[in-house]
């Protein structure tokens, strides 16, 4: 799904999975995932500035308390998780996918 950015200037930014907890909270957007793969290093490195690109401008527009979360599958080693955590992305890998159940989902 597409969700509308910017003030001033509309921007579409496109969002892989959008999964409303069950515990509804008043005012706020559904669980916002983008899911990611990587069949080796090199490539991480250079897209982790687009989902912390992307996260700032949907807490611009709706908010902090935007919840986004990465699905991460393949190889991401810690410079790309730490570059991540520092923007205040959190991530939940696809061999732990029990872990979206600390979401509240």
């Amino acid at each position: 799904m597409n969700l509308v950015v910017g003030k001033n200037v509309k921007v579409n930014v496109p969002i892989d999975v959008a999964i409303q907890p069950k515990r509804l909270a008043r005012n706020h957007l559904p669980i916002l995932i983008e899911a990611k793969s990587a069949g080796d290093f090199a490539n991480t490195n250079k897209r982790r500035k687009e989902e912390a690109t992307k996260v700032h401008q949907l807490q611009a527009t709706y908010g902090e308390s935007v919840r986004f979360i990465l699905f991460l599958c393949g190889y991401f080693g810690s410079d790309y998780l730490g570059y991540e955590a520092a923007e205040g992305i959190d991530w939940v890998w696809e061999h732990r996918i029990e872990d979206l159940i600390k979401l509240g989902l």
